[in-house]
């Protein structure tokens, strides 16, 4: 029976390697995140959101899935508060269980308890599956970001 439940000391390690499996999916879908390379920053910021209790990882025996999220921060006022849901990951054994859901669920309540009252999230535009859980679930593009690569006939790195 899978739980969910908020994330302690004990699963920093696990959790770091499923970031890094997540980073490695996310490649095929075009990310530029460097998996290996960002081990160690992500351990750290795993560490933080387990202070801070905004992780969330799904156990079937052990953890097979997890959730970060944060109310939105930074240098602007905003006009609403935004809880910023990130790093939605469940092992390929389990996808299309439900437990995807079930980690959102947790989060999005958890952000509307904190005093969020909107929710956001990113996904790869190439991400067709994350996609369309996302879209069934309500959300919306609110933002788009548009990306190029500057090798062309006007530049080139060489």
């Amino acid at each position: 029976m899978v739980t969910i439940e908020a994330a302690t000391s004990a699963d920093m390690d696990t959790v770091t390697d499923l970031w890094v499996e997540l980073a490695r999916d996310q490649r095929a879908h075009g990310s530029h995140l460097l998996p290996d390379e960002n081990r160690s920053t992500i351990r750290d910021s795993v560490a933080r959101h387990i202070i801070e209790n905004t992780l969330l990882v799904a156990r079937d025996g052990g953890i097979v899935g997890f959730v970060m999220f944060d109310l939105q921060s930074g240098m602007y006022e905003q006009a609403t508060t935004r809880g910023i849901i990130q790093n939605v990951y469940v092992e390929p054994g389990h996808r299309d269980s439900g437990i995807g859901s079930m980690l959102l669920d947790a989060a999005e309540t958890a952000l509307v308890e904190r005093g969020a009252e909107r929710l956001a999230l990113e996904v790869m535009a190439k991400n067709e599956n994350a996609r369309r859980l996302y879209r069934n679930r309500g959300y919306e593009p609110h933002r788009i970001e548009l990306e190029k690569s500057v090798e062309n006939d006007n530049h080139s790195k060489e």
